[in-house]
């Protein structure tokens, strides 16, 4: 009896210990999720606020967009050099721009003194990354539009070439008869030759 008692608590314990650890999971997801939903909601608005909302947004999905170029590049096995590196520190940079347009974001939300000229430089660090972002998969999906024609074109000699192999060699004695047939014809009509 008491080894099925103690049996219950440790099972109890472990359930216990299990709902607390998918709990605190759970909860950073919906921390998560909710700075994203207030980043999305205040980027609706008007202002100042919102247009540094709208960069912050931007940013991260371009950061994104090219770590997954890079990545699957990496997956390919291209010989990418130095990219990833750079990748990751236009990672860090665009982290710190991030914070950035976050507090400027909300000073501005909370009062009408903000200094507009942090707001233009902003704008341009902004413009820096991103467009370093956009150039990167530019690059890359040069890249791999040359392999792909490279394949292509190799697909198409390799099918005119099986498309030959398939095709019937014409019979020897087909060609003669014709020309015994033409020959027969152009006798039986001497006339048309004037």
């Amino acid at each position: 009896m008491l080894v099925v008692l103690l049996f219950f608590l440790l099972m109890g314990a472990a359930g216990i210990y299990l709902l607390v650890k998918v709990g605190k999971k759970a909860t950073k997801k919906a921390r998560k999720v909710s700075t994203r939903v207030a980043s999305h909601m205040a980027a609706m608005g008007t202002g100042d606020a919102a247009e540094t909302e709208r960069m912050r947004l931007d940013l991260r999905r371009e950061v994104s967009l090219t770590r997954q170029a890079v990545d699957q590049a990496l997956r390919d096995g291209w010989g990418l050099g130095d990219l990833p590196q750079l990748v990751a520190e236009i990672g860090v940079h665009a982290e710190q721009l991030d914070d950035q347009l976050g507090r400027y974001a909300q000073e501005r939300r909370v009062s009408a003194y903000v200094d507009h000229a942090a707001l233009g430089r902003l704008r341009e660090h902004h413009a820096k990354l991103t467009t370093s972002c956009a150039r990167i998969r530019a690059d890359l999906l040069n890249d791999q539009m040359a392999h792909a024609s490279g394949s292509i074109a190799d697909i198409q000699s390799r099918t005119d070439l099986e498309i030959e192999a398939r095709r019937r060699a014409p019979d020897p004695l087909d060609q003669i008869d014709e020309l015994y047939n033409r020959a027969m014809v152009d006798r039986s009509r001497p006339d048309d030759r004037r």
